[in-house]
């Protein structure tokens, strides 16, 4: 446990709005007592509109689960491909965002990257219909453990903390907290509100079915604190453009990505561990297995500025080099580098909301 001086730290250096990227976290103890048949729009509030659209989209997503695996999966396939023909505005972020990574690939080789991350994309949801009911029950038949022991060397590392789950929207980022919750973990979600009310309640619906626990953005720093102060792993997703405000720049193949600070602040007050964790879809489409890396290494000097960025970098860092290994899982279609360093060449056109011409220089 951390002493009682460290928390009262953490909450005069942290705002009540953390300025991290919405995650999945976990802790040690039964799945099945965490999880709930309600629905929580803790919160938010829906007006009548927005309930009735909500009902709508519950009982169209329970009629789609009653669909046997094979059709279900074919489902996901198609509506992959058919993402991937006619989604041109993301098919284009996408292109470019690979174009930086990739720039030895041929253009060939990138759309095939970029059509296999669709149709994983396709499948996910035919998964994610399913997450709430029946297919949950099943869930640990689908979903391998890489190094499960692996948290018994932190717990022996660390006693009394939690950690850091380091993840992206690699393969089924919805499946992995989920997963997790099975082998024993259940999940503390910090979850950012979307703009369409009805289509967070859903959300939360179904992660809530499936034992994750959500914590609004808006009010995380201390909850999220509190969860490592009680051993809890908490799970952040790090892959997604900052505001600047909230922002270091740090390389993300290769090109100046605004990436959050505040992961590597709450890291120096909280000492607790930063592991990586994805979850990667296998050959069959149907089997996963979670992956585990080894915990990354935190530099702490009397420079606390130079330490958030050089840790920023590393979070950053074993990302790329998990995505560099398996690409056809990733979400490329997000504008990871909308927000660029003061006097930088846009890579995205802002006023069409497609792709800049000019090729961004490098950083």
């Amino acid at each position: 446990m951390f002493a009682e001086s460290q928390s009262e730290a953490a909450e005069r250096t942290f705002p009540q709005t953390l300025d991290l990227p919405a995650g999945n976290g976990l802790h040690p103890k039964a799945a099945g007592k965490h999880r709930q048949s309600h629905v929580s729009t803790t919160g938010i509030t829906l007006n009548l509109g927005e309930k009735l659209i909500f009902y709508a989209m519950v009982a169209v997503l329970h009629a789609f689960s009653l669909l046997p695996d094979f059709v279900l999966y074919r489902l996901g396939i198609v509506g992959g491909w058919l993402g991937y023909l006619l989604d041109s505005r993301h098919i284009r972020i996408g292109l470019r965002n690979l174009a930086l990574a990739f720039p030895d690939k041929s253009p060939e080789e990138r759309r095939r990257i970029l059509r296999a991350s669709y149709v994983n994309l396709g499948l996910s949801a035919a998964e994610y219909i399913r997450l709430g009911g029946f297919f949950y029950r099943r869930l640990k038949r689908r979903v391998t453990y890489s190094r499960f022991e692996y948290w018994a060397k932190m717990n022996r590392r660390y006693p009394g903390k939690g950690a850091v789950i380091l993840t992206a929207h690699f393969g089924n980022f919805e499946l992995l907290p989920a997963a997790h919750a099975l082998y024993g973990y259940p999940i503390t979600l910090v979850h950012h509100t979307q703009r369409f009310l009805a289509g967070d309640a859903l959300m939360t619906y179904v992660r809530q079915r499936a034992g994750i626990k959500v914590i609004r953005k808006h009010a995380a720093a201390r909850a999220v604190l509190k969860s490592l102060k009680e051993g809890e792993l908490v799970g952040i997703p790090f892959d997604q453009n900052a505001k600047r405000s909230e922002a270091v720049f740090v390389p993300f193949f290769g090109e100046a990505a605004a990436t959050p600070s505040g992961l590597a602040r709450l890291v120096a007050i909280a000492e607790v561990p930063v592991v990586p964790v994805f979850l990667l879809r296998q050959r069959n489409w149907r089997q996963h297995r979670i992956e585990i890396l080894d915990e990354i290494p935190i530099q702490c000097s009397n420079d606390a500025r130079a330490d958030i960025e050089e840790n920023t970098r590393r979070f950053t860092s074993a990302i790329e080099d998990f995505v560099r290994r398996h690409p056809t899982q990733f979400l490329w279609t997000h504008r990871r580098y909308r927000t660029r360093p003061r006097g930088m060449q846009p890579i995205y056109d802002r006023e069409t909301r497609s792709i800049s011409t000019a090729e961004a220089p490098k950083s």
